[in-house]
């Protein structure tokens, strides 16, 4: 979120505003996993937007890909990826902080007295994601995604 909260690219956001911060974190998870999965450095998302890396995954490999099907992508990436850790043991239960930034209020600057609020927005994140209240991909996801 170091984009819209800090650069204000591709548009400031409020960093205390928990509306709409899990549809901007899915949409930043999967943009990045299609950067990786191009073998780009993250770093050029600071200068180029998603229109920019479905050009150059377009004329690269040849396709037509809109902006959506690139998104979509980086979807199907980041559901893969939970669905690995899943099954490796990695749970829904590690999707945490540290206690000190969940319990203990920012001491000085201007989030002062802040603390996560990972309590409401986990709940929010699931969702956006398609997936359970437990965090785990839903059957309907994964064929959506055409995950087997």
């Amino acid at each position: 979120m170091i984009s819209p909260e800090i650069l204000g690219a591709p548009e400031k956001i409020d960093p205390q505003e928990l509306e709409g911060k899990a549809e901007w974190v899915k949409t930043f998870q999967d943009l990045t996993a299609v950067i990786d999965a191009a073998g780009l450095c993250l770093f050029t998302s600071f200068a180029l937007g998603l229109d920019d890396y479905k050009d150059l995954i377009n004329a690269a490999l040849g396709w037509s890909l809109t902006s959506k099907e690139t998104l979509k992508i980086g979807e199907r990436i980041w559901n893969l990826e939970r669905k690995f850790n899943l099954e490796a043991g990695i749970g829904p239960s590690q999707d945490t902080l540290p206690k000190r930034l969940l319990e203990e209020p920012v001491k000085e600057g201007p989030n002062k007295g802040q603390v996560v609020h990972l309590d409401v927005l986990l709940p929010k994140y699931y969702e956006v994601r398609g997936w359970s209240k437990e965090g785990i991909p839903t059957e309907e996801k994964l064929k959506e995604l055409n995950i087997q």
